[in-house]
């Protein structure tokens, strides 16, 4: 199976600094991370938007070209940090259909988008899911015209459930999940359970694994904090395993956002370490 990365790995170097991290001593630029990819013996990307500097074609152009000359296959990951905002926001709409183009552009397959976040866990969530799935089925048929297939990642905000309900909502072969394995236990979804019933529709992964943070309240979004892949709660194995069982036919991403305090600043030495561990427990595969 495929391994990869998500460029949010290295957010705090790009300067999206969380409360309670310390400022890097040197920026990471975009260009400085496609730099990266060559030495990370991956096989493919996900390149977030809010860290790409500029949309025009003939920058867009040029990472498409870096990325077919280093053979790595691609996701555009479209909607940090609030996404649609539970389908509030028509502006965040028309800026997510516009980056379909550009997600094109760059030879992306799949883009990753977002419904909502933790900001808007905590409202009904029968009317958001309603309108977003008004929202991706509209969009979706534009992606469509375009070849690209848009992926929702559960981002702190849905169960499996209702993530699955928002595919059958919406029900076109261009829709499926951009599956976060830790993102689902961080609203106390089993991520066995939720792959299980998902599988089918996964078109993209965020592979995490976390543990908690002592002292940390329970209700914080980050008392499940990332670590090395193997070296958490997460059974990323059988993840795997119910993946290559469907025939998944992409990637799996490791994703960092907030690092647990034994690994504070080591986000190079967490990707490489939990990229090797990926590719141990998929060998078999």
């Amino acid at each position: 199976m495929k391994i990869g990365i998500d460029s949010y790995c290295y957010h705090r170097l790009f300067g999206e600094v969380y409360a309670g991290q310390n400022p890097p001593a040197q920026q990471l630029t975009f260009e400085d991370f496609l730099t990266k990819t060559q030495t990370l013996s991956i096989d493919g990307v996900s390149l977030e938007s809010c860290f790409i500097p500029q949309f025009d074609a003939a920058y867009l152009q040029g990472i498409k070209r870096h990325l077919d000359q280093n053979g790595l296959d691609r996701v555009y990951a479209w909607g940090h940090p609030d996404g649609l905002e539970g389908g509030k926001n028509e502006q965040a709409f028309e800026e997510m259909i516009e980056h379909i183009a550009y997600a094109s552009q760059i030879g992306a397959p799949v883009m990753r988008v977002v419904g909502s976040s933790l900001m808007f866990r905590f409202e009904p969530h029968e009317p958001q899911l309603e309108k977003l799935t008004r929202m991706f089925s509209e969009a979706t048929k534009v992606a469509e015209q375009y070849g690209v297939k848009l992926a929702v990642e559960n981002h702190i905000d849905y169960n499996s459930d209702e993530i699955l309900q928002l595919i059958k909502g919406v029900n076109s072969p261009y829709f499926g999940v951009n599956f976060d394995s830790g993102n689902f236990l961080r609203v106390l979804d089993d991520p066995i359970q939720a792959m299980e019933k998902l599988a089918p529709y996964v078109l993209a992964t965020h592979i995490k694994d976390l543990k908690p943070v002592k002292g940390v309240p329970v209700n914080a979004w980050y008392f499940f904090s990332c670590v090395p892949t193997g070296e958490g709660l997460i059974p990323n194995e059988k993840l795997a395993e119910i993946l290559h069982r469907h025939d998944y036919q992409g990637f799996l991403a490791v994703e960092v956002d907030f690092l647990h305090p034994d690994y504070t600043d080591q986000e190079e030495e967490v990707v490489k370490q939990s990229i090797q561990a990926l590719r141990n427990l998929t060998q078999n595969l």
